[in-house]
């Protein structure tokens, strides 16, 4: 009870951080296949991929894995704080969410092949799943604003 009482007082800063970092971490999952683009035009082994590679490299250091890291604490002590756990709604979400980090995995290791040189994914699978960020934005704002259920 008392964690629950502490995170009560705290509810409305862990919600900003948390929807600051959302942000953060979003923006860098939309820009991150659009880089990728960039690399896969260039030349495998060329100054310009190796630009691209250091480009998205740094984007996953510097915004990429601190925001999922802070996303999930936040976001899980938010749970706690609520209670959202007993509530479908939050069930919906945390499963898109858990979609989202897979695929955070997914294109950073994808990323990483390109860097290396290869070409794992053609340039319209990139443009394909470069959508995947915005459609899951979407459905888990509708949850959390409307909690459907």
């Amino acid at each position: 009870m008392l964690m629950q009482e502490i995170l009560g007082t705290l509810y409305f800063w862990l919600k900003a951080g948390h929807i600051i970092f959302v942000i953060f971490w979003m923006a860098g999952l939309l820009i991150l296949p659009r880089q990728m683009l960039y690399m896969h035009a260039s030349a495998a082994g060329s100054q310009e991929e190796a630009l691209w590679a250091q480009r998205t490299r740094k984007l996953s250091q510097i915004i990429l894995i601190p925001s999922i890291i802070i996303v999930w604490t936040l976001g899980l002590l938010l749970m706690v704080a609520i209670g959202a756990h007993t509530q479908g709604w939050f069930h919906a979400k945390l499963l898109l969410v858990l979609a989202l980090s897979g695929y955070h995995g997914f294109m950073s290791a994808r990323a990483k092949a390109m860097a290396r040189g290869e070409r794992p994914l053609s340039e319209k699978a990139l443009r394909l799943w470069g959508e995947v960020p915005a459609i899951i934005t979407v459905l888990v704002v509708v949850l959390v604003i409307i909690k459907p259920f």
